[in-house]
């Protein structure tokens, strides 16, 4: 008898999120206006298996970083799905109290997610006590000290502040942090973006080896497709709040199917110097207030024809573009690393 497949960590089903970005109720009134509403997210769902990455890439404005705080429970969804293994999300009350120590964040900015007034030590060490993970201060501290070290720092370091430290060293304290409560999902928001790129690699490298070791399961959010590729297993990519193409990491670099994964990858600098053929990315993200019919990415796709512009494409075999789907795409165009 065969066993049962493993429960995945993450399982997000048609989740939807939108703002109210009306004009003050006399406003519109003396003015003749009405309630406006911006789709920020529209109908994402992804499933990441514990122990993987899974990554969001997009340009700014896709809805990645709106994902990511709906996900760990700082922004309650408008509508879909969140379970968090077998956990579902429920509503404003959010995850039980057990399940919020499994799930911790990685934010973008290094400079600004810790605080200046803290000591290190006290830093890590507050969802350490938070939870109660700790019975004495002397056990608090020997565990500060050991994520020091995890991290590549100093169990000395603790007594220091975060303005002595670089970009670099600050993000290791953030990932040493999120791993104070024994996290097992980590979601990491653009975590490399705000530094050097001599430094991005290192983070990089600190963040597989603990998952390597950890055993931790990742939703990485960039909107850089080298570091993507060096971390996640399986790629989505996002235009405008929607999913238009998912695919493991090596399928989507080798062979990219949507117009706008093209694109994207266009984009990246071709270091192989192959001479294929490059369109890179052209046009604007259009304004999501309101959005154009169809296929929201019709104004800026060579493809594109009546079809879709009146008519959203559905999610078939990993894809949403109605130009895939008819076979009017030339093939897959492999992207050197």
């Amino acid at each position: 008898m065969s066993a049962a497949p493993e429960r995945p960590m993450l399982e997000v089903a048609d989740l939807r999120k939108s703002f109210d970005v009306s004009k003050p109720f006399l406003e519109r009134m003396l003015g003749g206006g009405h309630r406006q509403y911006l789709k920020a997210v529209d109908g994402v769902s992804f499933t990441i298996r514990k122990g993987e990455t899974f990554a969001l890439v997009g340009e700014s404005g896709s809805g990645k970083s709106t994902v990511a705080r709906m996900v760990v429970g700082l922004m309650p969804p408008s509508a879909g799905r969140i379970v968090i293994d077998g956990n579902v999300l429920s509503g404003r009350q959010g995850y039980p109290r057990a399940l919020r120590r499994r799930l911790q964040m990685i934010f973008q900015d290094p400079y600004a997610s810790l605080d200046p007034r803290w000591r290190v030590a006290d830093i890590i060490a507050e969802p350490i006590r938070a939870f109660g993970l700790a019975p004495d201060r002397a056990t608090e501290q020997a565990r500060v000290g050991e994520l020091l070290s995890l991290v590549g720092l100093h169990p000395a370091d603790g007594v220091k502040f975060p303005h002595e430290f670089s970009g670099g060293q600050r993000q290791r304290i953030a990932i040493a942090r999120a791993l104070a409560a024994d996290a097992e999902f980590i979601v990491c928001d653009e975590p490399t973006s705000a530094l050097d790129v001599s430094v991005q690699a290192q983070i990089l490298n600190l963040m597989k080896d603990l998952q390597q070791r950890l055993g931790l399961t990742y939703l990485f959010i960039s909107h850089n497709l080298a570091v993507v590729r060096h971390m996640a297993a399986t790629i989505g990519v996002m235009y405008l709040g929607r999913i238009v193409e998912v695919a493991p990491a090596e399928e989507l670099f080798s062979r990219p199917r949507h117009p706008y994964t093209r694109m994207l990858l266009d984009a990246v600098p071709d270091l192989g110097m192959t001479g294929r053929t490059r369109r890179p990315v052209q046009g604007e993200v259009p304004n999501p207030i309101d959005p154009p019919s169809g296929c929201t990415f019709h104004p800026r796709c060579p493809l594109a024809n009546d079809r879709c512009r009146a008519e959203a494409p559905a999610t078939i075999d990993g894809v949403a573009c109605h130009a895939v789907q008819e076979g009017r795409t030339e093939p897959g165009r492999a992207v050197s690393a």
